[in-house]
């Protein structure tokens, strides 16, 4: 661990502050690098109270392999300050041969897309941009519902953390006090050759401090962020870790399916009217249950429809 690394652990786990003499004792090195340490810290992000008497940590909300991978230890980590997309580094580290499951996550995302290629608003340091490389090499047939399990890992996360009642907006959104603050796409990838599902990458883009009047008119009345005052409770590392720790928690007891029951618990269709396109009609009907393989069941009249992910984008709930 490096010199600064070290610095911030110390001083993370002391409520009072510490001189820099006291801190150079502990870590066996020079007030010098010491200070050097600090001043690295401070233009990272972390913040510090100059006391007379040394120096005090401040909450911080610097996103941070280190601290990701002690929280998540079985996971490849990388964190970037900024990112075209992290869907794309995922998808370039599988073909460059990389192996799940990493994950990536960047403090920026500069072209944000989600579902279908909508594009999303994003800003530096206020929300949660990462996606999950999984390498499971299975038939399609076999795979685990990975966009169900990721949607109630961030729900169930979420409200541990912060104290709310998210809903989880079929397939893939998740909502809090009826606006958007959170979206989950997965892609694959194919191995032509075995007939398998090679890899599998989850993305996310959560809306974390933004600020409610930053976000474009357009989207002010149906978007919104989980710190819409700004002003965390929490830090961005410790909901990544939490995100990701309820989500192998799930995978790993497959096949329970126990974490469907929290999903549709957390529903925000069902017995709804919904409206939606499939071939180019549309159609106008109560959501009326959620089955075990995800699928969303919409009775439109007399007719029962049953719609999985990829296959439509919903209109309009009501």
């Amino acid at each position: 661990m490096s010199t600064k690394n070290r610095v911030l652990a110390l001083l993370k786990e002391t409520s009072t502050a510490l001189s820099g003499e006291k801190i150079a004792q502990e870590l066996g090195v020079s007030r010098t690098a010491i200070w050097k340490a600090i001043k690295e810290l401070e233009k990272a992000g972390y913040h510090f109270e100059h006391q007379a008497i040394g120096y005090r940590y401040l909450p911080s909300d610097v996103l941070s392999k280190e601290e990701l991978s002690q929280q998540l230890p079985t996971l490849s980590i990388d964190v970037a300050s900024t990112s075209e997309s992290t869907m794309k580094v995922a998808k370039y580290a599988a073909i460059d041969g990389q192996r799940g499951p990493s994950l990536f996550v960047a403090d920026m995302q500069e072209q944000p897309k989600g579902r279908f290629g909508r594009p999303f608003y994003a800003e530096q340091g206020r929300g949660i941009y990462m996606s999950l490389l999984l390498s499971p090499n299975r038939s399609f047939e076999e795979l685990p519902q990975y966009t169900v399990l990721a949607a109630v890992a961030v729900a169930e996360a979420i409200d541990s953390l912060v104290g709310v009642s998210t809903e989880i907006k079929w397939v893939n959104d998740i909502y809090l006090n009826g606006k958007k603050i959170c979206g989950i796409l997965s892609e694959a990838i194919s191995d032509f050759e075995s007939g398998h599902i090679a890899h599998i990458i989850i993305g996310m883009g959560l809306n974390f401090s933004l600020p409610q009047e930053n976000f474009p008119a357009e989207l002010k009345e149906k978007a919104s962020s989980l710190f819409p005052d700004g002003q965390a409770t929490i830090t961005r590392n410790e909901l990544i870790a939490k995100i990701w720790q309820r989500f192998f928690y799930h995978l790993d007891r497959l096949p329970d399916v126990s974490y469907l029951e929290t999903y549709r618990k957390k529903s925000y269709v069902l017995g709804k009217t919904v409206s939606f396109v499939q071939k180019d009609q549309k159609y106008t009907g109560i959501a009326t249950a959620i089955t075990d393989l995800g699928e969303l069941v919409v009775q439109v009249g007399q007719q029962t429809i049953t719609l999985s992910s990829g296959e439509i984008s919903l209109q309009t709930i009501q």
